[in-house]
Order: C-alpha cells, then structure tokens, then sequence
C-alpha cells in the first residue's frame, strides 16, 4: 500500500485536530493569543515533505523537511514559545498523523506499517531536531541584538556621567577660585579690625568671622566633591615614596589638635609598634587619616580619640582610629561609605558642617592604596575605623 496518498488527502484534517489540540493543551500558553494561521505557521509543509518521503514512486526529499522546520523554529521563537512548548506541539503532530492514518496502516501488510511507522518517526525527528536548531539560532540572534543595545546604552550612559562629572569639577573649580578671594580678603579685613582700637566694631567683626567660617566650611565641601570626582574619573595617579607613618599621625594630630581642644578631647596616640618605613603615597595616606581623625572629633563631645598604627603578623600594618562619639546604628553601617550619606536620628540631626564625603573619600583612597577599611560601632558608646593595607 502506498500511504502516501492517505496523508495528502487526510493533510486538512490532521491540522484541524493538531491546531484544536494544541489550543486545548494547557502546556503550550504561548499559543493562545494566536490565530489559526499562526498556529499553523509552516507545519503543511512539513506534512507535504512527509508524503514526499512516503511515496514509493518519488524520491526522498528532506530539503523541504529542513526549510519548512528552520522556519517553523524561527517564528515559534518570535511568538514567545519556550522549547518544552514546541516539543509538546510536535509530541501532539505526532499523536494527530497515526490517528488520522490508523485505519489506513492496519489495511497494509506488517512490513509496509513498519516502514511507514519508521518513516513517519523520522520524518517527524529531522523536523523537531531542525526546529530546534532554528529556533536556538533565533534565540542567539535576538540575545546578540540585546546586548548590541546594551552596550550602546551603557556606552551613552557612561558619556553622560563622564561628561557630568566633567561638568561638576569645572563647576567645583569656578566657585573655588572667587570663593578663595573672598576667604582670603575676609580674614585680612578680619586682622585689620582686630588692630583697630573702635569700640563698636564687634559686630561687624561677628558678621566677618562668620563669612569667613561659611566660606571654609564651602571650601572644604568643594575640595571634597573635586577629590570625589577625581577618583570616580580615574585622575587620581599615585606618587609612591617611602614614607615615615608615626610623622604624618603626628602632623595630622597637630593639625587637629586646636579642633579636638575646644571640645574638651583627649587625643591618645599609641604608636610605638608602627613601621618605621613604608612604600605608600604619604598624600592620600595623610588624606585618609586626617578624615578619620577629624570625622573622630567632630562626631564625640566627650571623652577619648585614641589613633593606633602597628604592623601584624600576616605583611600587612593597620591604623586604627577610636572614638567615644554617637556611634553609628547598624541599619547605617553599610552606607556610611556613599557619598553624601550622613548619620541622624531623632534627637540628633545631621551635623551642619558635615558633607557626607569624608567616608566616601577614605574608602576610594583605601582601595586605591590596595587596602580594605572596617566598621565596628556601638549607638552611644562609639565608633572604631579599622583601616589594613599590605606592607610591600
């Protein structure tokens, strides 16, 4: 019997059966916002290439088998299917052709359903193994396409921070440069009162000092956002040299020292372990402790700063910078190193000559010195910075 002949006139029927199937089946969703067309999509010619291969009389053509499966698997990727989707679809294309053949085969002789029954198998492997093959392509090009996308919106995204970062230092640097004058006039007009012998000339002097204690506290906000704006556009370069650590604690402690006094603050400094040369950037090493030292200060009204340096055991040396301050809750630990991030609570606001940078500068300097910084704080009893950095 040639079985070819009861598949081309039972095609219409067994894709009836198969589309309805398919819209029942709860396993392929992708399907139902489809229309009947969609759904039958490129599977007559996968059904026409089977009668071809069929056919005792004609050659076995699977290159029709091979263009109507690549294009099956292309669109089915397109629609949203999932591959388990397609495999069912195929699984019930299968189910639908014996069906509709059945009646058919058992007319035939136990050789000629064995042929057939392989043949259909086949036919229906090549086409699943196609399918699959087009739709993965398909699945290729599109995460290909995506990531072309998001690379061009990555690249335009970090145009726009650079050329905003750019924006904000050449801002930074025009405001510093009249601020700067008017600092510096402020405090000669400040020394030229205080000659003066004028009896009613302290509130103007008050008005004075107080100009001039804003335009430093703008200053320091502005130096703070262009080391911050260095950093993140990679400008900071490193100028290596060995480096003498107890001197520059020393120097930063007697810088802050008249800060720490009109609190009251014992500043203790305990470093008779530290190492007495190291390869570092004394800059941004002086940075990076004088920050910690002054955050310190300016965050305890009472009791003690103790400042530690000592070399450990594992190549690496550490600064410890200790305070009896406020402390910081645990819920702000993890951000106190962003930027503008400032510490509150309900009965105490922010500082107001706090800009939020201090931190966010320490860690960038740490990590670019190729250290790591640590948090240990306990509310009301205070805070401890841990900074280590490898000796070589």
């Amino acid at each position: 019997m040639d079985f070819s002949q009861a598949l081309a006139e039972k095609t219409d029927t067994i894709l009836d059966k198969w589309i309805l199937a398919v819209r029942k089946d709860r396993r392929i969703e992708s399907a139902d916002d489809l229309s009947y067309t969609a759904v039958k999509d490129h599977v007559p010619d996968v059904l026409k290439a089977m009668v071809t291969v069929l056919s005792k009389y004609q050659d076995n053509d699977i290159e029709s088998i091979v263009t109507a499966s690549l294009q099956h698997g292309a669109i089915r990727a397109e629609q949203g299917f999932d591959p388990a989707e397609i495999a069912r679809e195929y699984h019930l294309l299968r189910t639908a052709i014996f069906d509709a053949l059945q009646p058919d085969l058992l007319g035939g002789t136990p050789v000629e359903i064995i042929r057939s029954m392989r043949l259909i198998d086949a036919i229906l492997d090549e086409a699943i193994a196609r399918c699959f093959k087009s739709y993965v392509e398909e699945r290729l090009r599109e995460l290909h396409q995506l990531q072309l996308s998001l690379t061009l919106h990555n690249d335009e995204l970090t145009r726009l921070i650079s050329v905003n970062n750019e924006y904000i230092s050449q801002l930074a640097h025009e405001l510093k440069h009249p601020l700067t004058s008017i600092i510096g006039y402020s405090d000669l007009f400040l020394r030229q009162q205080r000659k003066t012998e004028i009896k009613d000339n302290y509130t103007n002097l008050e008005h004075i000092e107080r100009v001039l204690r804003n335009g430093r506290q703008l200053l320091h906000m502005i130096n703070d956002v262009l080391e911050l704006s260095r950093h993140d556009a990679g400008q900071i370069k490193l100028q290596l040299a060995p480096t003498d650590v107890l001197e520059l604690i020393n120097n930063v402690c007697e810088m802050l020292e008249p800060l720490a006094a009109g609190k009251n603050l014992k500043v203790v400094v305990d470093c008779d372990r530290a190492p007495k040369e190291i390869i570092t950037d004394p800059f941004q090493c002086q940075q990076i402790i004088t920050n910690l030292i002054s955050n310190a200060i300016r965050y305890t009204e009472s009791g003690t700063i103790i400042i530690m340096c000592q070399v450990l055991e594992n190549q690496t040396w550490t600064i410890v910078v200790s305070d009896t301050g406020v402390g910081i809750a645990p819920e702000n630990q993890a951000q106190i190193f962003e930027p503008y991030f400032r510490v509150t609570s309900s009965n105490r606001p922010y500082l107001p000559d706090s800009t939020g940078l201090g931190l966010a500068i320490v860690c960038r300097l740490v990590e670019l010195l190729q250290g790591q910084i640590n948090l240990v704080s306990e509310v009301g009893i205070g805070s401890t910075f841990t900074v280590i950095f490898p000796l070589a």
